[in-house]
């Protein structure tokens, strides 16, 4: 009999070989089946199968992680237990996916933070082009914002892929969709100015390296980001993806069509991007005292 682990590993090469999902998704894959199978072979012991576990035991298991998760967690790991399952029915190895059964949790409504454009200018010309490492950092800073990448899209660069005469930058995304998206002047200068420190490089070589002369990877740009955070002190910590926020709320808030910020971040749907249409209160009476024709007074008039 072929037990639960066994069926994970299946699901996580096929995921990998066949669905070329990216690591960063693999790696959340993994994660979250691991500890469905940690409570399940606890409550059914080590030969527990795909076909041993019910809808009434995936309840118990959710209601468990969500002493310690938000819910947007917790529909992650069903969503990631809800897909094992769904390619062991299409697979013949179940007849019944139980995760079906469970509705997914509704997510806290919360708004993605973002930087406005004085807290933005101020962490651009936070690196010091002087220090080591200097240019690196604000050509990672600046081409964060310029275009909205994701950090993994942007630690996966290489050099031949940007177009610094047209100002243009080829991205790779999610599922392996490629876009092209626009690269501002400003990061424009910042990546000329960081590639002038590097002897000729090559086309196929990472855009960005580490200390070692590596591809950098995440780690290292979320640290970069906290490190300059840090020095101006404007505010608290924040992620890179931060970033990839404040990118796109100023582009709506500058009038940007939601459907071309849709193509410019590389979201497969228009809901995804539409949590980018809030704009503050002052922001919303500017634009209503300018164009609605009863916002004034009689007096005003």
């Amino acid at each position: 009999m072929i037990t639960l682990g066994q069926q994970i590993q299946l699901f996580e090469t096929y995921l990998s070989s066949e669905r070329s999902v990216s690591p960063h998704t693999l790696t959340a894959y993994r994660s979250d089946l691991e500890q469905f199978l940690a409570g399940a072979v606890h409550e059914h012991g080590e030969l527990v199968s795909a076909a041993d576990i019910g809808h009434l035991f995936l309840r118990r298991h959710l209601a468990g992680l969500s002493k310690h998760h938000k819910k947007s967690s917790i529909g992650r790991k069903l969503a990631a237990i809800r897909s094992f399952f769904r390619f062991l029915v299409r697979r013949g190895a179940i007849e019944n996916n139980p995760a079906e059964l469970i509705a997914t949790p509704k997510k806290e409504q919360r708004l993605p933070f973002h930087l406005d454009i004085d807290q933005t200018t101020t962490l651009m010309e936070a690196p010091d082009d002087g220090l080591k490492n200097g240019r690196r950092d604000r050509a990672i800073l600046e081409l964060l914002y310029s275009s909205g990448l994701r950090v993994s899209e942007l630690t996966g660069l290489n050099i031949g892929e940007l177009d610094l005469s047209e100002g243009m930058v080829r991205v790779t995304g999610k599922g392996g969709k490629e876009r092209i998206v626009p690269v501002g002047s400003r990061a424009q200068e910042a990546i000329t100015e960081y590639l002038e420190e590097r002897a000729a490089p090559s086309t196929v070589e990472p855009l960005f390296l580490n200390t070692r002369g590596n591809r950098i990877n995440r780690r290292s740009v979320t640290r970069i980001v906290d490190v300059h955070v840090m020095k101006i002190a404007a505010f608290k910590r924040i992620s890179p993806h931060v970033l990839r926020h404040t990118f796109a709320t100023h582009l709506l808030e500058g009038g940007a069509d939601l459907r071309a910020i849709q193509e410019l971040l590389g979201h497969a749907s228009l809901s995804t991007t539409q949590k980018y249409t809030h704009v503050s209160i002052d922001r919303l009476m500017e634009v209503y005292d300018k164009a609605h024709p009863k916002a004034h007074s009689k007096s005003e008039a």
